[in-house]
């Protein structure tokens, strides 16, 4: 059985949410299907998304070792030749390095490497996840996890950081998304798998860890001693702003995201009374997840229309979702806040959103994470994660390693206006044998969609740069997050507008 994930920046971006999303590194669902830059979710008979990015959806296919048979009987004869001479030299190389190696091999070690090696190879989001890694995959879906709580990939042999999680140890000591963690407990990562880091980073409740930090700017290491928790990631947030405006903020796609969508905007609706005049949904910084819940989210704010689909290496494997009618917010405006960590399943939303020009996207270019990962068990021995399609917004544009364009653009600070100053953490196209963007609507953003229609002079108050000397971002203060600020204003515009009135019939 196959299982569908969408990893935005996926488990391994190589990327692998660290356990946890705190502590465990799972394979990334969002993208679209599963790169979990964010959570992962593994259901048997449904498909999980696990990150980077990791992966959505709900295919359902033969096992894996019929799916290879069935890929050798459609070889030529000579292909067949071909592809035995070269079982024969892996087989040869196998038995010199049993026989000859100057320390005996355990065998199980040597073959998972070599499989590991394989999909690694492939592209940065295909990993290799052996029983144990798989087993706490399925553990980290169930929602708790012993660990740090920062979702990690592997950089020149060191760990690099793609974004914290909200209100876990790593978030509230500081630690932010590009940082490059060089040593745990005073010992080097180098030399260590992504996997065997995150072990390392994963424990129980209470357990301290000591993590050296370089980070872009900083002329010295920082260390930091963090205090291991269990992780219960929140991945819906919301709040009134200004008693009109909701903010919901999405931090991961797993199976609840939905269900807590349409509760915030319940709530909301509540607290504001007759008032509310706009949504703005936050996609910063969140890695993605399952690809239903990226279909269902999009869903909640549309009444017709494609939402994305998916090119495989097969035509007859495309597949298309499509919206239902009913809209959770009765039309209010809303606005989506993207930037360099939205990926995968946060991309499929944006872009859905985008298209249909249902919501305005303001921020920062996103990941820019195209592709679709299943997650494909083997029975009694893990399982493997592999890039199986491509997905498209409904306009048909391929994001892959061009990521989705704010249709305005506002940048969290000023610095990162410096032209040698780098916006945001890395992207797709930044990572080694990242997919080409092959197919789909290649000219650039917003040249291929209906014109973005706002109230006169609304687009023109937003600001792209904060004020000089403006306070620098806390999270425990809305007025500064720049971003946010601009998105309300925008929303305000909207509502302020006169409202267009129908002409009588004659």
């Amino acid at each position: 059985m196959k299982f569908r994930m969408f990893g935005a920046k996926g488990v391994s971006r190589n990327g692998a949410r660290e356990a946890g999303e705190a502590g465990a590194a799972a394979p990334r669902a969002d993208d679209a299907q599963g790169h979990a830059p964010g959570g992962a979710r593994f259901r048997p008979g449904a498909l999980a998304l696990a990150a980077g990015a990791f992966v959505a959806g709900a295919a359902v296919g033969p096992m894996i070792g019929g799916s290879v048979i069935s890929a050798w009987a459609q070889e030529t004869s000579g292909g067949r030749a071909e592809t035995y001479r070269l079982l024969n030299l892996f087989g040869d190389v196998f038995e010199r390095i049993r026989a000859e190696y100057v320390e005996p091999v355990n065998d199980r070690d040597a073959i998972e490497n070599a499989i590991s090696g394989m999909l690694t190879g492939l592209d940065p989001h295909s990993s290799y996840m052996n029983a144990r890694s798989f087993r706490d995959m399925q553990v980290q879906t169930r929602g708790e996890f012993g660990g740090l709580g920062i979702e990690v990939t592997q950089e020149n042999g060191y760990i690099k950081v793609i974004s914290p999680i909200d209100d876990t140890p790593a978030a509230r000591a500081g630690v932010k998304p590009g940082d490059l963690i060089t040593m745990l407990n005073g010992q080097s990562v180098q030399g260590l798998t992504l996997q065997e880091a995150v072990e390392q980073m994963r424990g129980e409740r209470g357990s301290t860890i000591r993590i050296t930090i370089r980070r872009e700017g900083t002329d010295r290491p920082i260390e930091l001693t963090l205090t291991r928790d269990v992780i219960r990631p929140q991945v819906v947030r919301y709040r009134l702003e200004g008693g009109d405006i909701g903010y919901i903020r999405l931090t991961s796609f797993n199976e609840q995201t939905d269900v807590g969508l349409r509760r915030a905007v319940q709530s909301l609706r509540q607290q504001a009374g007759n008032n509310l005049r706009g949504i703005v949904l936050d996609l910063r910084n969140n890695p993605g997840g399952l690809l239903d819940q990226a279909v269902q989210v999009s869903d909640d704010f549309l009444n017709q229309g494609e939402i994305v689909s998916t090119r495989a290496r097969r035509p007859e494997d495309a597949q298309r979702w499509n919206a239902r009618t009913g809209d959770i917010t009765d039309g209010l405006p809303v606005v989506v806040l993207i930037n360099g960590g939205s990926a995968s399943a946060s991309e499929i939303v944006a872009g859905a959103l985008q298209d249909h020009r249902r919501a305005v996207v303001l921020g920062q270019k996103s990941f820019g994470k195209g592709s679709v990962q299943t997650v494909m068990p083997l029975p009694g021995n893990g399982a493997i994660r592999l890039t199986t399609a491509r997905y498209y917004t409904p306009s048909g544009r391929s994001i892959q390693n061009t990521g989705i364009e704010p249709d305005i653009e506002v940048l969290a600070t000023r610095q990162e206006a410096t032209a040698n100053v780098p916006r945001g953490p890395e992207r797709e196209a930044d990572l080694r044998r990242a997919l080409r963007n092959e197919g789909g609507v290649q000219t650039p953003a917003g040249t291929s969609l209906p014109p973005l229609q706002l109230p006169p002079g609304v687009a023109e108050r937003v600001q792209r740069l904060p004020a000089e000397g403006a306070p620098a971002f806390d999270p425990t203060k809305p007025e500064t997050d720049f971003q946010l600020q601009q998105a309300l204003g925008v929303l305000r515009g909207i509502a302020a507008a006169p409202t267009p009135q129908r002409r009588a019939a004659r």
